[in-house]
């Protein structure tokens, strides 16, 4: 159990902005193989950020109405990453846009700088988001929290399956590398336990087609990005996660807001 716990607050050091410092931090330790283990804590995180975020759309729609309520819970929860995901799409996109080379996009992905292709992609996707998300407070707070939260954990879940399913290309530099080694099934059943209780929330709050269709979603959205970097990059990056996660929270407030 303890081990569990440092494991934990590494994978919330490491993804969040929540601090994890002082004697806290010397008692959680480092090292790769523990950075390795704290992948089986990713939906946790989940549960942290999306928790955080489910309780700020909440109390925005007390207040303001959907769009407006949409926006702050979403600056809320970037706050709370440090935009750590949005990068990572806006990385890959602009990679994977500016070029068909391979490593010609490896190098784009690789600079800290930001590009036309990766700019459109975050207006788009951060603008598909407030709209998603005012969709389905339209349908209650309840709903609507259990949507956000749900895919807030269940598409940390997705970059697992895709470390997984793929080699690691992004260099020794790359955000990724400590975890590119191994990543072990047992972390992927951990991970799925954590991430398990999220579907069934779904499916009490609303129908249960509402955590099938979540599911569905992730599994669609992970799919798509490993035939994708398998395809252009031979692999996974870092960048790479972070766009996998963006792409199946999306992906979730789709199918949720399709009424599936």
């Amino acid at each position: 159990m303890t081990a569990a716990l440092r494991h934990f607050l590494l994978a919330l050091q490491f993804f969040t902005r929540i601090p994890v410092t002082g004697r806290l931090a010397e008692w959680v330790g480092y090292s790769p193989a523990m950075l390795r283990a704290s992948a089986a804590f990713f939906p946790a995180v989940g549960w942290v950020v999306g928790g955080i975020g489910a309780l700020a759309l909440a109390g925005a729609l007390s207040l303001w109405p959907p769009l407006v309520a949409a926006i702050v819970c979403t600056v809320v929860t970037v706050c709370l990453t440090g935009a750590f995901h949005e990068d990572g799409l806006a990385d890959v996109v602009d990679g994977l846009g500016g070029t068909s080379k391979r490593e010609r996009a490896l190098e784009i992905m690789r600079d800290s700088r930001i590009g036309a292709f990766g700019a459109i992609a975050l207006v788009l996707a951060l603008g598909l988001k407030f709209a998603l998300l005012a969709t389905l407070a339209e349908d209650g707070i309840l709903p609507a929290c259990a949507a956000l939260l749900a895919a807030h954990v269940l598409s940390r879940f997705a970059p697992l399956v895709v470390m997984r399913a793929t080699p690691y290309v992004g260099g020794e530099g790359g955000k990724a590398k400590p975890m590119a080694d191994a990543v072990s099934g047992r972390s992927v059943v951990v991970a799925a336990l954590w991430s398990v209780p999220a579907v069934a929330i779904l499916a009490m709050v609303g129908e249960p087609v509402d955590g099938i269709a979540a599911l569905a979603a992730v599994a669609l959205a992970t799919v798509y990005m490993i035939r994708l970097l398998r395809r252009r990059l031979g692999g996974f990056t870092g960048d790479g996660l972070g766009a996998t996660q963006q792409l199946s929270e999306l992906a979730i407030y789709l199918a949720l807001a399709a009424g599936w």
